[in-house]
Formats: structure tokens, sequence, C-alpha cells
């Protein structure tokens, strides 16, 4: 007999029960419901891109982590790939900017929520394919853009219950006149920033190895974490600095907008995408780590365009969303309870088509029912009820019947009460509302 087979699915990846697909509804409702609010219009792109259409976009580890897809056919054994599984959701939108240029708005907004896959080392809250929640503005250099995009990510997180959120805030032009004034050659700019990126992983002394590792002096490196780590970057500097001028601005803006509060300058943040060429943000929640991050990147398009075109994007990272919002209990009880409101118990074999139709009438009421398929006993079937966190239970007996009532039995408390026929509904809508 051949060993049983493992049922797991792939490392990295997860299959979504019930209960987590209802979870993964109820936050991309608030994202998308969110993001229209604010004039950002849907698009979708292919799970797949041309491999050339990623390759060299992300930076150096960027590319390490892209998942191949080898050639098919008559040129497989070439083990050569042609396509790749999308990384993220910029650089598909960059292409099709470039290729949609004349049917696109001068100003174009869009919001992107799909999967992408990343050939990652899985951890808490990090997969190797999960879903982005992406909003971009293309087409403007003013700072109202960082503003607003700033103020939608923040109305999302207070919407699903967050307070404890801070965005840090940072900027390209900042971090490269700080590596200058450190005396870090522009050549090393781009692998400094990389490894400054990963600061909250390996802390001060992981960088400065890294520091070292590509070649970056002893007394740079120092003066970098100077700048980076202690956060003297904008006293350094000054306000006649461009990067910083753009950064007040930013923060001036936000004062009228929904993230009043909840942005803060942050020195030692980097983010480690190449693309980037302003102002860098991202979501820090104590104890947790990011929630989703984003910047300016003005170049990007330009990279199949011919020219540049101004864009901003902020990519919410709706994993690591969902699972602080189960283990700090934030879902509401419809979401959290599960998808039934009221089950409907079958009396009889001859009382199922009334069960059906008692079905119907409730859920023409606006309820989510389901209906015992078998005439079982009646603790059988309050059993199966409240292993699906079922919140009530409809049962009409014989003498049920002959009153026209229906009786509505509470799991949680236990307590059975009878109602008018054409009063369920309302009746179980309440007992509902009080558990909210």
């Amino acid at each position: 007999m051949a060993d049983k087979q493992s049922t797991k699915p792939p490392g990295g990846t997860r299959d979504f029960l019930p209960d987590d697909v209802r979870r993964r509804e109820y936050v991309i409702d608030v994202v998308r419901r969110v993001y229209e609010r604010y004039g950002f219009e849907p698009l979708e792109t292919p799970a797949f891109e041309n491999i050339d259409t990623l390759l060299g976009k992300y930076g150096e580890e960027g590319n390490k982590l892209i998942f191949k897809i080898l050639k098919r056919g008559e040129h497989e054994g070439t083990g050569e790939a042609d396509l790749a599984l999308r990384y993220d959701l910029t650089v598909p939108l960059a292409r099709v900017v470039a290729q949609y240029q004349s049917e696109l708005p001068k100003f174009f907004k869009r919001y992107q929520i799909q999967p992408v896959w990343r050939a990652d080392r899985p951890a808490r809250g990090r997969f190797r394919e999960f879903y982005q929640c992406d909003i971009d503005s293309i087409g403007s250099t003013s700072a109202l853009v960082e503003a607003e995009t700033l103020s939608a990510v923040s109305e999302i997180l207070l919407t699903l219950g967050f307070s404890d959120f801070v965005i840090r805030l940072n900027h390209r032009g900042v971090l490269s006149s700080l590596l200058d004034l450190a005396g870090v050659p522009s050549s090393k700019h781009a692998g400094a920033l990389v490894a400054l990126d990963k600061l909250d992983k390996v802390g001060r002394d992981g960088v400065a190895k890294e520091f070292a590792q590509r070649g970056i002096e002893d007394a740079a490196a120092a003066k970098a974490l100077a700048y980076f780590v202690d956060r003297e970057s904008v006293d350094v500097l000054g306000h006649t600095n461009d990067g910083v001028a753009n950064l007040m601005a930013i923060m001036e803006l936000v004062k009228g907008t929904r993230a009043h509060g909840h942005v803060r300058i942050d020195s030692s943040l980097a983010r480690g995408l190449s693309y980037y060429t302003g102002a860098i943000m991202e979501i820090a929640v104590e104890g947790i780590g990011s929630l989703g991050g984003g910047g300016r990147y003005d170049n990007l398009i330009g990279m199949f365009l011919g020219r540049d075109v101004p864009a901003c994007g902020f990519s919410l990272g709706l994993e690591r969303i969902i699972v602080v919002m189960t283990e700090r209990n934030m879902f509401p009880a419809r979401v959290a309870g599960g998808g039934v409101d009221v089950m409907v118990t079958i009396w009889n074999d001859e009382s199922r088509a009334d069960a059906l139709a008692l079905a119907a009438e409730l859920r023409n009421g606006g309820l989510r029912v389901d209906v015992y398929p078998e005439a079982d006993k009646l603790g059988k079937q309050f059993k199966y009820a409240s292993s699906r966190n079922v919140p009530c239970v409809a049962i009409v007996g014989d003498d049920e019947r002959a009153q026209g009532l229906v009786a509505i039995k509470d799991m949680q408390s236990g307590e059975q009460t009878a109602h008018r026929r054409e009063e369920v509904a309302g009746a179980v809508a309440r007992k509902l509302e009080l558990r909210t």
C-alpha cells in the first residue's frame, strides 16, 4: 500500500475555511468602500506577467523572491523561464498605464485587490501567497496626493477598529542626502538602503554588519547609523532640503484629514524597493510590525513608457491585518460568530415542506438561514446548530403549527420564546442586535 499523501497546502500558503473567508470578505469590503469614497476606480491584472516585466524593478532582494514559471511544451527541457507570478500590484499597474495611456484620464486613481506571490521564507503573518489592497494615483506631483493616500489608509484602519497605529513617513531624497553626508558613495546607496530596510528585523548591529559586507567604510557606516537610527536626520539637513520640505508640506496637509495624529516623520524608515523616488510611508503597530506601506515612484512607469509619469501608491497587507484582528477579537459578532443567523429544524418528514417555506420567509426578512436536512431528534439538531455557532433555532412542532406559532430557541441563553409566524424574522433580528 502506498504511503499516505500529505494533505497540507504548500509552505507559505493556506486553505481558507468558511470563518477565514468571512473575515477576509469583511476586511476587503471595508477597504473597497473606503477606496471608492476617495475616488479610486477598480483594476485587475493577470496572475502572471512576462518575466522581463518584473525583473529589475524591485532591486536585488526583490529579484530573488520572484516565482518564475518555466517555459512549457517543447521548451520545457531548457529550464528557462519566460513568465513569472505577480510579485506586487505596482509594476503591473505601471505596465497598464503605459499600455492604455490614451484611454485613461489625466489623473488616474485606481484600487486593486488581488493576490501576489513571493518566494519568501514563511513567518508569522508573512506568506508566499497573499493579497494586497493597493491604491495608486497617477499623473500628479502634488503633496496633496500623499495626504489623500495617508487619509484613505488611516480611515480604513480606524473603521476596522485600530487606534494604536502610526504611519511612519520619510523621503528618498532625505535618505540620499544623509548617505551623502555620511560619506557613502552614490554607487552604494541602493545597497545601503536595502540594508537599512532590515533595521527592524536585524537591529543596528545587523545593519552595520551588512554595511561592511557591502563595502561601506566603517566611518561612513557609523555616521549613517547615527543619522538613521539615532533620528538626527531632519536637524542635520534643515528645511531647505527638497525632501525635508516635501515632508513638511505633507504633514501640513494631513492636519485636515483622517490621518491627523497618526503620521510621524521617521528617519529610520528606508523601504528597500528600488523604484521609490520621493516620500515613503509604512504603517506600524506596536508589537506587531508593518501592516502596509508605499510611497512615490515617479520613474517606474517611464521604464515602460519612455517618459516619466508621476505616481504614488500604498499597499495594505490584508493577511497581517486579519491575523491581528483575529488575535485581538476585533471582528463583529456577525462575522466572527458564523455564517448562519437561524436554523430551521425538521419536526418530522411530513413537515419538511413547511420547514422550507418558513426558511424562505426568514430569508425574505434578510436573515441567513439553514435548514436541518433530516427528521432527527431535536437534541441532535440543537447539537449540530451549536457546533456551527448558530445563534437561534426555529422550531415548528405540532402544537406550534396548530396555533400558527414558531418557537425560537436562543442557543446562547437556552431561552425559548414563541412568536406569530409573521413576527419571527423581526424577533430573530432583535436577538442578533443584542449580541453585537
